[in-house]
């Protein structure tokens, strides 16, 4: 008996291990922008969905947006400028946070992802650096 019970438990973690789907992790360049008018469009404070710009709003280039469509929502985590300075420093504002995919990068970009930030002076302290993606839930169709 003790048997079939270790093998019905062993069936149903297999069955849940299909059944969840595989988080996809990126790891992609990524900058800060914020609500001035030099950095957007004609609308600062909207993004490209409608959405206000707040914490948490994140802008993708648009070669991204088949992998990451509008509504994704995802992790990061600061894995340091892309000169391999800072690993973590900006982690104390992405930690606990979920981030949705709500905007979209100029043209020119490719593979690259922008978090909005509160304030100018931050923003330009982030720079460029590399973020670790996962992807947390995407937009149901």
């Amino acid at each position: 008996m003790r048997g079939l019970t270790l093998l019905l438990l062993f069936a149903l973690a297999v069955a849940g291990g299909f059944a969840q789907e595989a988080q996809k992790v990126l790891r992609l360049q990524a900058t800060a922008y914020t609500s001035s008018l030099r950095e957007t469009d004609v609308t600062p404070f909207v993004t490209a969905t409608g959405m206000r710009t707040q914490l948490g709003v994140l802008a993708v280039s648009r070669d991204l947006l088949k992998v990451l469509p509008y509504g994704t929502k995802v992790r990061l985590r600061d894995l340091g400028s892309v000169y391999g300075r800072g690993k973590g420093q900006f982690d104390y504002l992405f930690q606990g946070r979920l981030f949705v995919v709500a905007d979209v990068m100029h043209p020119r970009m490719r593979e690259k992802v922008d978090v909005w930030l509160p304030d100018r002076a931050t923003a330009v302290r982030f720079g460029r650096r590399w973020v670790e993606l996962v992807v947390v839930e995407y937009p149901r169709p």
